[in-house]
């Protein structure tokens, strides 16, 4: 099947851009407003761009009356956020927050996650997230006719719990960290394989090739 994205509206191609990028991370992001209020939202278009400086971004599309969604105001308010990874343990938080609440309202509190104060940046981070990344705002970039603005943040502060913590990286087996599929579908991702990647003098050696 050929699908010329021209030919779709933008509901169909999002449908079709979720359902086969599986899975993706989920941003749980944290802000705060001019009042005092933090704004606890998931996001999926989400990723890493560079790991020296660490820089992340996370893609915020518009609400559905063409309105700046309350994380975005705030970004741009303050020029930091918070990026909690999302496990199986508030998952059902998380969905909670994916609401459209009115701007003012506090997911956090509505879905009994706990805002503690960072140590860098002026957003508070979730206590219930074994992952935090304290971000500061690199650029700000608009794509598409909606449109999407993509936040490139650079992590100025990492909070890992030490009981996933080994051998300098976190250990995906104990994270337990789910992934977003199309959809109303997520997923655990609890089970790991490893696969060791050779280099080339071992690959070589195991297959029998010569320079």
């Amino acid at each position: 099947m050929r699908i010329d994205p021209k030919e779709l509206s933008k509901y169909q191609a999002y449908k079709l851009l979720i359902s086969a990028l599986i899975p993706r991370p989920i941003a749980l992001v944290s802000t705060i407003n001019e009042f005092g209020v933090v704004n606890v939202a998931p996001f999926s278009f989400f990723g890493g761009v560079s790991s020296k400086p660490p820089v992340i971004y996370i893609s915020i599309d518009r609400k559905r009356d063409g309105d700046k969604k309350d994380t975005l105001k705030n970004i741009e308010l303050n020029g930091d956020f918070v990026v909690n990874i999302v496990t199986e343990e508030i998952a059902e938080k998380m969905n909670i927050c994916a609401v459209d609440f009115p701007y003012g309202i506090s997911e956090a509190e509505i879905a009994g996650l706990t805002p503690v104060k960072s140590e860098i940046v002026k957003s508070p981070r979730i206590l219930e997230s074994p992952i935090n990344l304290e971000c500061k705002v690199v650029k700000i970039i608009e794509i598409g006719d909606s449109p999407n603005s993509v936040v490139f943040g650079e992590i100025v502060m990492f909070h890992v719990k030490d009981e996933i913590f080994e051998d300098e990286a976190v250990n995906p087996k104990k994270l337990k960290v789910v992934g977003r599929l199309g959809g109303n579908f997520y997923t655990f991702v609890d089970n790991v394989f490893e696969m060791k990647r050779l280099s080339y003098d071992e690959y070589k050696k195991i297959y029998g090739l010569s320079d």
